[in-house]
């Protein structure tokens, strides 16, 4: 295993550094249904709660028939932004993570939405997969759980439901289904009739979608079934209310029953009123409530417990553990690598020699140490690829990294993974450079410039890493003092024809012999 330390020629992996003293950290769930802000202190493992802020955006019925937010919705969206803008205030940058879910996932102009937001907030945003949401939900509720034991954890989301099976802090299985409240009553109560008809309806559909888990689950099996959010602590408060609950915070089956045959003398969606149940949840109520009777249904759960631990949690929890060597994207990298058989010491050597290159040129080109960090990551993995194919490997890697499921990484930073990968070699690919947001895009040229350069100096695969020649820059043309030859080697060959892609695509490069 890869010890994370820092971008050096002992390590491949690089951290976000460590501290005993207090960090405030802060997160912001971007919910199909709710937004919500966390501010808390960590020390000694533990969160300690600052602020807690929550607003019912209902993003995900905003979208209209096409995929797209309205703007009414993404007014709603920014308003709510503009009023946790004030607790962000003191928080380092490096301290505060965005992440949108699934409405922002489904969205057809969410990047439009996300460039307004991050200007507003003058933070970027990352829209997270839906098993890594589950993967953060999980680590959410597990620090708020106690005990020990197989745990099955539920979340129903506005726009997608997450399952997961773990132990401690360890998931077994994580994913991610397309069905929530919000979206479920759009889709089954359209114009807010409430009948039995509809509601069966909506069960049946979530039972559809529960489909292609329920024997895979529960042949994995576990001892305790816990709900987390919204949805599921909105069902425990009302059967506390009504008495039908054994202890608060419990779900059980009768229980459920009973508040299914209460919601349906409601007749309509405008009129759900229940003791325990805020007024801005009733309209969405009864389609929560359909998808937990199918979950009830299709795991034979007798009870279900609530806790409150979830996303907002997790990406805190998480944060912190980018800190050191639980990092869970260090884990993950180390999967691929050896999922697709990855030569280790050839990783090494390009690694050491990209970061020779990178001090060479870090106060020069401004580059910082989190870039440096995807520079080291990019030189471990820029092989995968190999697995596939060797011909066009650098495009096989680029599509693994975009399009898996890798636990800690937000699509974003998928994205920016895979361009490095997919530029390490051949062409310079212009348009998923472009494809980059326009900010990065200078930054990460640069990077793929080195991871190149790194790449082509360790070609014949030596044993020991090659030491670079020396470098210089005027603005962003490199210079690269060679030692003087009568022969052609394989080195100026390569470099030379990295001088024909790099004048190809815009950049230069300079070779002088001494």
């Amino acid at each position: 295993m890869l010890q994370d330390t820092s971008f050096s020629t002992e390590s491949s992996f690089s951290a976000e550094g460590t501290s005993d003293a207090p960090s405030r950290l802060a997160a912001i769930d971007l919910g199909s249904n709710s937004f919500h802000l966390l501010v808390a202190n960590y020390q000694h493992e533990r969160l300690q709660v600052v602020a807690r802020e929550g607003e019912k955006v209902q993003l995900a019925a905003g979208l209209d028939e096409q995929g797209f937010l309205g703007e009414d919705a993404i007014q709603r969206a920014l308003d709510c932004l503009g009023r946790f803008a004030p607790f962000l205030e003191d928080i380092p940058p490096a301290n505060l993570r965005i992440v949108g879910t699934n409405a922002l996932r489904d969205a057809a102009n969410s990047q439009a939405f996300i460039e307004r937001a991050e200007t507003q907030l003058g933070h970027s945003i990352e829209i997270i997969a839906g098993r890594e949401e589950a993967r953060l939900i999980y680590l959410g509720a597990a620090h708020a759980l106690a005990e020990n034991g197989r745990r099955l954890i539920v979340d129903i989301g506005g726009g997608s439901t997450e399952f997961i099976i773990g132990e401690q802090f360890e998931p077994k299985a994580l994913e991610s289904l397309r069905m929530g409240c919000v979206t479920f009553s759009r889709r089954f109560f359209p114009e807010g009739e409430l009948n039995a008809k509809c509601l069966r309806r909506a069960e049946l559909a979530a039972l559809s979608e529960l489909a292609n888990i329920q024997r895979p689950y529960q042949r994995l099996g576990w001892e305790d079934p816990v709900g987390s959010s919204g949805t599921i602590k909105a069902v425990a408060s009302v059967l506390n209310a009504y008495g039908d609950s054994q202890q608060e915070g419990l779900i059980t089956r009768e229980g459920l029953h009973k508040l299914r045959e209460r919601l349906l003398k409601h007749k309509h969606l405008d009129k759900v009123a229940l003791e325990g149940l805020k007024p801005d949840r009733a309209r969405v109520f009864p389609a929560g409530v359909a998808i937990l009777c199918a979950i009830f249904e299709a795991f034979s759960l007798k009870q279900m417990r609530f806790s409150d631990g979830a996303l907002r949690e997790g990406v805190l929890y998480d944060m912190a553990g980018r800190r050191n060597a639980e990092d869970s994207r260090l884990k993950s990298l180390e999967t691929l690598k050896r999922c697709y058989g990855v030569d280790s010491r050839q990783a090494d050597n390009v690694t050491t020699t990209a970061h020779l290159l990178f001090e060479a040129v870090q106060e020069t080109w401004k580059l910082n140490e989190h870039q440096g960090r995807y520079l080291a990551w990019a030189c471990q993995v820029h092989e995968i690829g190999l697995a596939i194919s060797h011909s066009q490997f650098h495009r096989h890697g680029a599509y693994l990294l975009e399009h898996s499921d890798l636990a800690g990484f937000s699509r974003p930073e998928q994205q920016l993974l895979a361009f490095l990968v997919r530029a390490h070699r051949r062409k310079f690919p212009l348009k998923e450079w472009q494809a980059l947001p326009k900010s990065l895009q200078p930054s990460y040229a640069r990077l793929a410039r080195l991871l190149r350069l790194a790449v082509l100096l360790n070609h014949s695969r030596p044993e020991q890493p090659s030491t670079p020649p020396a470098v210089t820059l005027k603005g962003d043309v490199m210079h690269l003092a060679l030692p003087e030859t009568e022969e052609p080697t394989l080195l100026l060959t390569d470099l030379e024809q990295e001088q024909s892609y790099m004048e190809g695509a815009g950049f230069a490069l300079s070779l002088k012999q001494a």
